[in-house]
């Protein structure tokens, strides 16, 4: 089990925004989180990253990646983002340095010293997502959809056990979105699982998986509703 929550309260600032949640993602999964904004979709993909933390008196169980979120220590948090890709709506690229460079940058700053091994490796990603004609290109002179292709190929660097997608299409066209869904979608069959927070519930007959809606601070298992 990648994700393992168990009677969780989740909170933002202003006080708890989903009470007793039951929370459960393996590998290969494909999981949607959906719901209205402010319903506490972000907040819940914040916890996996340990962005939002736990009270460790106000949960039953809170496990990612075999890491105990209840009594995690600050210093061990950056190893287990090592193991996670996250996605952003906004890209959140560097614009002063190239593709390449954006890349690099992440390798070197998780503990890659081999620039052979860099260069491989990010060959590799760049494959998977289609740009590898991008690679010099500056973040301005790419299209939305090809930023957020980049991104995908960013958190697939380190052969992430989870993707977090937060909204990942928020600022797309239909058709783009459609496009990178998709690919993660294809990600999430090669062993790696996909939590995928969205408005757009069209993706789901396109793309099924399972669903996980937020709504009146619980987070309820609505896949047989839209998987029929």
């Amino acid at each position: 089990m990648l994700i393992d929550y168990q009677k969780a309260n989740i909170y933002q600032a202003d006080g708890t925004v989903l009470n007793d949640v039951d929370f459960q993602v393996d590998a290969d999964q494909f999981v949607y989180v959906i719901g209205k904004v402010g319903s506490g979709k972000s907040s819940l993909l914040k916890t996996i990253y340990c962005e939002v933390d736990f009270d460790k008196d106000d949960a039953e169980k809170a496990e990612v990646l075999g890491r105990d979120l209840l009594s995690i220590k600050r210093r061990d948090i950056p190893a287990l983002r090592r193991e996670m890709g996250i996605i952003f709506q906004d890209f959140q690229l560097l614009h002063d340095r190239n593709v390449y460079r954006n890349l690099e940058f992440v390798l070197h700053s998780t503990g890659w010293k081999s620039s052979k091994e860099i260069a491989a490796r990010i060959e590799q990603v760049l494959e998977a997502v289609g740009m590898q004609d991008k690679k010099l290109r500056l973040p301005h002179e790419l299209s939305g959809g090809e930023q957020q292709r980049i991104a995908i190929a960013r958190a697939l660097l380190n052969s992430p056990k989870i993707i977090i997608a937060d909204e990942p299409t928020g600022n797309l066209d239909p058709e783009t979105a459609e496009k990178i869904v998709g690919l993660l979608y294809e990600i999430s069959h090669t062993g790696t699982a996909v939590v995928f927070s969205t408005h757009n519930h069209g993706l789901i007959e396109k793309f099924p998986g399972r669903v996980f809606k937020c709504e009146d601070g619980k987070l309820c298992n609505v896949t047989d509703k839209y998987n029929k």
